[in-house]
């Protein structure tokens, strides 16, 4: 671990460094938190965006996509400290009605691998099951449609469908929609006035439009239509600013009891979801996974932390236990807020705790090796294609023109293609090394015979598509620009 000399932050560093890098990345409007030393630090930068650009501050409400996972968790962790959830038992003690496309695992997936990714189900439901109180009911129900990526507790593999079976537990076991268990077990206890899932964003520094980079280069706002499906809500509906996430990372921090003195979850419970469950292999996001929780070792130090990302929105939610240390940042632009979020974390993480966190070094491109991975591989909304030639090897990602096709409102942008780098060690593991999605890793499933099968991005496996036959040719892979949800925490 690197030596420190105590907390190095003050307020006019930390605005200094947030308001330079927002305007060298072009990122309309930011807002970070960080807890050191004792003591709260704000920087916000810029502008809310949309029809009403505001100056962002502490209560601007941004969309954090998949840093909702940490309170659906947190709930379902209350029903266990409550007696009225185990981990280990099956879902269907809960959600009887759970159908799978394989029935053994539809009757052995648990509690807990749905908490950590480890249920073998695929990344989603494409599906709209409307606004109505049935809209998570109606969500499991098109489950049987889902596909399995493998036996519950084989692997682990970042699943938002997953995420939103467990928030229909929550409601069958509370009797009150998701979204209501949720305010009175967790928003409300500790005061998080800022944050839920239909904020109309009056007031205080109102609400983040996202804005996507266009095909010419210029940012474009987003469609000003907060509305995550409520099926999908669980796994990442939640709408919050950077004051109420930093009490929320305070709370993670501490000893279980709200600002009042009100316990909300145990301590024990607490660190239980930060502890291992199931190893992460190369991936920038964590080590492990714990109860929801990326874990990763930065610098010697344990580090627990979940990213998001909504429409051009990016959120990332970082705690270091052992140093009483919490950062938090939201940015209102794809593809640079991913970078920009990862930039201000390292910042704080080396003027805090003095912990120095970089990426491992690629090694040099070898055509051979490369060639051997290309190809294309999916997911059920995206498609992710690795291309190699005697200079380099990329990787793009984006959603499936089906899939854009079928929408009535604006998608995401996709990811274009960007350099990627193998790594020392088997020639299987790679890093991103440039564009939105730089410092990504993953890696390259094989089967029993070497070949690829698959690969990993963002803790999520594609799976290798067979290469068409000359007569049926390959399908469009080139995409403007992936946005997706394929995040440095998910």
């Amino acid at each position: 671990m690197s030596s420190s000399n105590g907390n190095r932050i003050t307020q006019a560093a930390l605005a200094a460094f947030v308001a330079g890098r927002a305007a060298e990345l072009g990122i309309p409007g930011v807002a970070v938190g960080v807890w050191a030393g004792g003591r709260e630090f704000h920087a916000c930068h810029g502008v809310t965006g949309g029809a009403d650009p505001r100056p962002v501050d502490r209560d601007t409400v941004f969309q954090v996509g998949s840093v909702t996972k940490t309170y659906t968790a947190t709930a379902l962790m209350q029903l266990v400290a409550d007696g009225l959830v185990e981990l280990d038992a099956p879902v269907r003690r809960y959600v009887p009605e759970l159908v799978l496309a394989d029935e053994r695992a539809a009757a052995g997936i648990t509690v807990l691998q749905l908490l950590n990714h480890t249920a073998g189900l695929d990344w989603n439901v494409i599906a709209d099951t409307g606004a109505g109180d049935d809209a998570l009911a109606l969500f499991v129900a098109r489950m049987a449609d889902l596909a399995l990526i493998g036996e519950p507790g084989a692997r682990a593999s970042y699943s938002q469908a997953g995420f939103n079976l467990a928030g229909r537990i929550v409601e069958k076991v509370t009797g009150l929609p998701y979204e209501q268990a949720v305010t009175e077990l967790v928003l409300v206890p500790l005061g998080l006035t800022r944050t839920g899932f239909d904020l109309a964003g009056p007031g205080g520094g109102g609400r983040a439009t996202g804005h996507n980079l266009a095909e010419d280069g210029t940012l474009t706002a987003a469609a000003d239509d907060w509305a995550v499906g409520r099926g999908d809500r669980p796994g990442g509906g939640l709408l919050s600013s950077v004051r109420d996430q930093l009490r929320w990372a305070r709370f993670h921090l501490g000893d279980g009891r709200a600002p009042g003195g009100e316990l909300v979850l145990p301590a024990g419970e607490l660190e239980r979801m930060r502890r291992p469950t199931v190893p992460l292999r190369a991936s920038a996001l964590g080590d492990a996974f714990g109860i929801c929780w990326f874990l990763r070792e930065v610098d010697g130090a344990a580090t627990v932390g979940h990213g998001g990302s909504a429409n051009g929105q990016f959120a990332d939610l970082l705690i270091v236990p052992e140093h009483d240390f919490a950062v938090v940042t939201l940015a209102n632009s794809a593809p640079h807020g991913g970078p920009f979020n990862q930039e201000v974390v390292r910042w704080a993480l080396e003027h805090g705790p003095g912990l120095v966190d970089r990426d491992p070094e690629p090694l040099p491109h070898d055509p051979a090796r490369s060639a051997a991975v290309a190809g294309r591989y999916d997911i059920d909304a995206l498609t992710l294609v690795i291309a190699a030639d005697e200079e380099r090897m990329t990787l793009e990602v984006g959603i499936k023109p089906e899939i854009r096709a079928a929408s009535d409102t604006e998608m995401p942008a996709d990811y274009p293609a960007e350099s990627i780098g193998l790594l020392p060690g088997d020639g299987d593991e790679y890093i991103v090394t440039s564009g939105g999605l730089r410092g990504q890793r993953g890696f390259f499933t094989r089967d029993g015979d070497g070949a690829v099968t698959g690969v990993d991005l963002a803790g999520r496996l594609f799976t290798r598509v067979p290469s068409p036959t000359p007569a049926e040719g390959l399908p469009p892979t080139r995409f403007p620009h992936v946005r997706t949800g394929v995040r440095r925490g998910p």
